[in-house]
């Protein structure tokens, strides 16, 4: 399964949103295997939330099951953060398991 750049962004639309109101730019600049590569540009270049606000589209993207992986080629995303979110979605996935070994509804 693929994804394309169309996807991308309207995948991370109200992430986007917010940053063209502050003249930030999201560039996707490949999807090839999986692997989508971003750029943050814009008012983005600077700016002290940008790494916040790549969080949030990084851990967006990585919930759809056509992306491996999300990089931001500008290093937006510190790695501390990027492995604060992979333990976040491993622990919500290890809950999920079990609530649905438990017979409930998630």
């Amino acid at each position: 399964m693929t994804i394309t750049a169309e996807e991308v962004l309207a995948e991370i639309g109200p992430i986007e949103q917010v940053l063209e109101a502050h003249d930030g730019i999201v560039n996707v600049l490949d999807t090839s295997g999986g692997v989508v590569m971003l750029s943050l540009e814009g008012g983005c270049t600077g700016c002290a939330s940008t790494p916040m606000t790549a969080m949030q589209i990084y851990y967006s993207l990585k919930q759809l099951d056509a992306v491996n992986d999300v990089v931001f080629v500008n290093g937006e995303l510190p790695e501390y953060m990027r492995t604060f979110i992979d333990q976040r979605m491993a622990n919500e996935a290890a809950e999920a398991a079990q609530a649905e070994d438990q017979g409930e509804i998630v």
